[in-house]
């Protein structure tokens, strides 16, 4: 079977299976987004040491990372949307694994700034595509849960990356984890060779759907862009969308970006009490994301987001006054799954509010733009942390969530709906 011949869902085992392996190449792939962007995050004590940079402008590589993904969010969604959300997740793999190698061999700030840009690029990719290949390859009444099933996959990238830093670092330098993201370049080829595309996506090919359904040509670039803000409530949805997306990644890179940092050399637990101080964390997002994904699914996409929002406004102020080490090991916890949990949830919402002819471009301008304006996190806690200290910085947090908590009040409901 040709890899851009559609499944059938008649037969019920080949279904799940393609369903299984739909889901784990959206996983992977998404986790192996995770993965590169956290080992800078513990590669910055050793870049700062290399190159005599101050903390802005070592926070500012994350930033232009984020920034890249802008790029590649916004172009390589319309290529999935033209090409194929598998052939097109291949070409994001190898781009940000080779960039992400090639930042190994970087002699000061501005080549590794390039190297992390283009990386970046590669990374942009990743969640839109992802999530759209899930929401078609599975059923209605297991969206939420499946695209929350990628999210996971993005933490167990994150996960790994907190697990290996440390000793990857003490053995032979910060150099030697940009070496390590040269791995996805190899599972790039199995996304090729293994995955077919969703139905869904070949239907609306045949078809030559434009946005509005209408006609034969398929939709241009401009086309799909325009389709994002068509009329008034479109406008609305797309605003709230993008507010979403902002504090979620705002709140996520605001958090994991100087946690190791704050743990290690604020809180005196060392680096490799840190390391493992933060993996407690990454296991609450993990397990928030999960628990998010089966609430999303039985009582809505709404009143589940409103939950971890109420949550994760608690939970950082709690975290934000917490010195004794027991305490902010029990309390990252909480912290991570509440204020991560909903990041699964993005990809059903986004799924479920725009058409099959322009998803994976939604998925990736909104989530991405929301990414850029997460990218200022780093910066942000920096110049604030400086100042106020960490805790301070944390504890402002809330604010956000706040924001994101009122805007759900603009997007509607459509748990189950079918995808068109």
């Amino acid at each position: 079977m040709s890899a851009s011949t559609p499944l059938t869902t008649t037969d019920d085992s080949k279904a799940r299976g393609y369903r299984r392996t739909a889901l784990f190449a959206a996983a992977v792939g998404y986790g192996l987004d995770g993965f590169d962007l956290l080992i800078l995050s513990f590669a910055l004590s050793g870049i700062i040491a290399s190159f005599g940079l101050s903390d802005i402008e070592a926070g500012s590589l994350s930033t232009i990372t984020l920034l890249g993904a802008v790029v590649g969010g916004i172009v390589f969604g319309a290529l999935a949307d033209r090409h194929g959300r598998v052939r097109v997740l291949t070409w994001t793999v190898l781009i940000f694994a080779v960039f992400t190698g090639l930042s190994a061999l970087a002699q000061g700030y501005w080549d590794l700034a390039a190297y992390r840009f283009i990386a970046g690029i590669g990374i942009g990719g990743e969640f839109g595509i992802g999530m759209a290949l899930a929401a078609e390859a599975v059923r209605a009444d297991q969206r939420a849960r499946a695209t929350s099933w990628v999210g996971v996959g993005f933490q167990l990238g994150v996960f790994a990356a907190a697990v290996v830093s440390a000793p990857v670092i003490a053995l032979w330098g910060w150099r030697a984890l940009f070496v390590i993201g040269l791995v996805p370049a190899v599972f790039a080829f199995v996304i090729r060779r293994g995955v077919e595309e969703p139905e869904t996506f070949v239907r609306a090919q045949e078809r030559g759907e434009k946005a509005d359904g209408a006609g034969s040509t398929p939709i241009s670039f401009g086309a799909k862009i325009a389709a994002l803000v068509k009329d008034g409530e479109t406008v609305k949805i797309t605003l709230a969308l993008t507010i979403l997306t902002s504090v979620q990644n705002f709140g996520y890179f605001g958090i994991i970006t100087w946690l190791p940092n704050y743990l290690s050399e604020q809180m005196d637990l060392g680096v490799t009490k840190g390391s493992l101080w933060t993996a407690v964390t990454v296991v609450g997002m993990l397990a928030g994301i999960l628990i998010f994904g089966q609430v999303a699914d039985r009582l809505g996409r709404r009143p589940a987001f409103w939950i971890f929002q109420a949550g994760a406004i608690v939970t950082i102020l709690a975290y934000s006054q917490f010195t004794d080490p027991t305490a902010l090991l029990a309390g990252g916890f909480f912290m991570g799954a509440f204020a991560n949990g909903m990041l699964g949830g993005h990809g059903a919402l986004l799924a479920e509010l725009y058409p099959t002819a322009i998803r994976a471009t939604a998925q990736n301008v909104i989530f991405n733009i929301g990414r850029a304006v997460g990218g200022l996190a780093p910066v942000v806690i920096a110049l604030l942390a400086g100042h106020l200290g960490f805790g301070f910085a944390l504890a402002l947090l809330p604010i956000i969530y706040l924001i994101q908590f009122l805007a759900m009040f603009l997007i509607p409901e459509r748990r189950g709906h079918s995808l068109d």
